[in-house]
């Protein structure tokens, strides 16, 4: 469980670095997500979540 939170305070932590090093480029990639279609953004979601769980079964095992 703590690894759990680990990851997610990880995570949090890579994306405030993002908002404050980059605030215009954010911006401008979450007003692009508008432009995607439903299947887009649901496949790219499949990809990085199947590449996530690789890169923790690797370290895992």
């Amino acid at each position: 469980m703590s690894e759990l939170i680990i990851a997610f305070g990880l995570f949090l932590f890579i994306e405030g670095i993002l908002y404050a090093i980059f605030p215009s480029k954010m911006k401008n990639m979450l007003l692009k997500l508008n432009d995607l279609k439903d299947s887009q953004l649901r496949s790219g979601g499949l990809i990085f979540s199947i590449i996530g769980f690789l890169i923790i079964w690797y370290f895992k095992s």
